[in-house]
């Protein structure tokens, strides 16, 4: 149970790694993984190891500095991945089409160099 006494969410447990996940970036604070149901050629989801924060808004105002290193995280990604041409996606609440309330952020792209990151090449969010 979470300090909430509500489960731990599915990110706790790859963070735990009581399941099986695809990392592709760690540090102390945030840990990448690759989604499990892609909607682009690249995506990776990036958050953080602190599960305190259901949202992007809520960690903004709770740890700024942790935003910005899992920001940077995902600027590394996506050089590595994307040619540094990417989304970086955050859903803040169910209607929005968060699903995982463990703050998160989601970097999509492509490693082919286009003209464009529109709807064409990433698929809708």
């Amino acid at each position: 149970m979470s300090s909430s006494g509500s489960p731990p969410s599915i990110f706790s447990r790859i963070i735990a790694r009581e399941i099986p996940a695809t990392i592709v970036a760690e540090t102390e604070h945030i840990i990448a993984f690759l989604d499990i149901a892609p909607k682009a050629p690249v995506h990776v989801v990036v958050t953080t190891k602190d599960p305190q924060y259901q949202n992007v808004v809520e960690l903004a105002a709770g740890n700024s500095a942790l935003l910005a290193e899992l920001v940077a995280v995902a600027e590394q990604i996506a050089a590595e991945r994307t040619n540094g041409q990417f989304r970086l996606v955050f859903n803040t609440g169910a209607a929005a089409g968060q699903t995982v309330f463990h703050v998160h952020a989601h970097v999509m792209g492509s490693p082919e160099l286009t003209d464009h990151l529109g709807e064409d090449s990433l698929g809708t969010l």
